[in-house]
């Protein structure tokens, strides 16, 4: 018999969309709770439709289903309601009656209109724990305000420090690769909800959580926004190298480029010895890290100098004995090739039978390593409305019933 998962019995009702939601109940639903995803009838979350990329058929060609969508919502159960349908709104009503955490990510105030609200919720379920993710939280001037990622990037000064410096070939304010606010208040807001869990335990009430984009942007600035509240003086970009440390960026190889993170005089002595160059980490000018920001200008350089003398490959194997951090910079799919990764098991595939063509969908494995409640690999991303039966029979529904709710456009 499988062993439990941390969060076995616990029933979360989904009504979020996109990316910071799903992140934080698809993080839930990998630790074993039980996540109903709630979506539009015949159109389904908007990232079904975020491509290409597309999922291909067995026959290896495109289908019309995004591969954006199977980031998020893996181990979830997707049921097709049309909230507004006054049945649709009784339906869920019932689904957050019996469930223990709710997620959604409307505009400040707009589930109240469906009767969907905090407030309205917690007369019929005093223990739920509503969590809401904004743009930018539920009070000040802007909360009215649409939010995505891009636009919290922007605002709160993140994409001013990536990039290149403005004089310098490419330079000018970047976007992280990815949606870094989104996933990262996804990960903030599991976090609240397991401490409300908590909380629940002794004082057996419910309560709200308000998620706001902007507010975890600012607070993943984090050296960045410490450096100007205490200065005054706000970071500037300087592309791969680091502000308070060096050296600490890309260097050039014979063959390309490699990546040094190094952290500390130890690393720093090690390095210099291994090229040949012992002579440097004796220099009054780098004997410090301090002094080794202080002076990169004269630093940096020298070390290019020495390091396009070797291939990235020749780099790693001196050093890597040396416990001097060095390593390649990848794309993603060399990534997925790493041995490291291969042995961490971190691309994980799921069957899929929903009758779509799709036979299986691989994503990338929980990072939470729970010795005795690992997380739980159930379900792969599902087709759009693939529990709907299923959930409305546990819920009490007849077939018959269902079948008229179908009718009806409700589901």
């Amino acid at each position: 018999m499988a062993a439990p998962a941390a969060l076995d019995g616990i029933k979360v009702l989904d009504l979020s969309r996109v990316l910071a939601g799903p992140w934080c109940t698809q993080i839930l639903a990998d630790l074993g709770a039980d996540v109903v995803k709630i979506e539009r009838p015949d159109v389904g979350d908007d990232t079904r439709h975020w491509g290409p990329p597309f999922l291909k058929d067995a026959q290896g060609h495109d289908t019309d289903q995004a591969t954006y969508f199977t980031s998020c919502n893996r181990n979830k159960r997707s049921v097709t309601v049309d909230m507004a349908h006054a049945e649709g709104q009784a339906l869920l009503r019932r689904m957050a009656a019996e469930a223990d955490v709710l997620v959604e990510n409307f505009k400040t105030g707009g589930l109240a209109q469906y009767g969907l609200d905090y407030a309205s919720l917690r007369e019929v379920n005093p223990r739920l724990i509503y969590c809401s993710v904004t743009g930018f939280g539920h009070d000040g001037p802007h909360a009215q305000r649409a939010g995505y990622d891009l636009m919290i990037q922007a605002t709160s000064g993140m994409m001013s420090i990536t990039g290149r410096p403005d004089d310098e070939p490419g330079g000018g304010p970047l976007r992280v690769g990815v949606a870094l606010t989104d996933l990262f208040t996804g990960v903030y807001a599991s976090s609240a909800i397991l401490a409300a869990l908590h909380v629940r335990g002794t004082s057996g009430a419910g309560q709200h959580i308000d998620m706001a984009l902007l507010d975890v942007g600012m607070a993943i600035l984090a050296n960045q926004a410490s450096a100007f509240l205490n200065t005054g003086v706000p970071p500037r970009r300087q592309g791969n190298t680091h502000p308070s440390l060096a050296p600490y960026q890309d260097f050039p190889t014979r063959d390309g480029s490699m990546l040094l993170a190094i952290g500390n005089n130890g690393q720093f002595e090690r390095f210099c010895e291994a090229a040949g160059h012992a002579d440097w980490a004796r220099d009054a000018r780098f004997a410090s890290n301090t002094l080794r920001v202080r002076h990169r200008e004269v630093l940096i350089p020298m070390m290019e100098d020495v390091t396009r003398m070797r291939s990235t490959a020749e780099w790693i194997a001196l050093l890597e004995d040396k416990a001097v951090p060095c390593g390649p910079i990848n794309d993603i799919g060399h990534a997925f090739q790493d041995e490291q990764v291969k042995a961490r098991g971190l691309a994980v595939t799921l069957p899929r039978d929903a009758g779509d063509g799709i036979g299986a969908i691989t994503g990338v494995a929980s990072p939470l390593r729970l010795a005795d409640t690992p997380p739980v690999l159930r379900r792969a991303p599902p087709a759009l409305g693939q529990h709907t039966d299923e959930v409305l029979a546990e819920l009490g529904l007849s077939p018959e019933q269902i079948v008229a709710l179908r009718a009806g456009g409700v589901v």
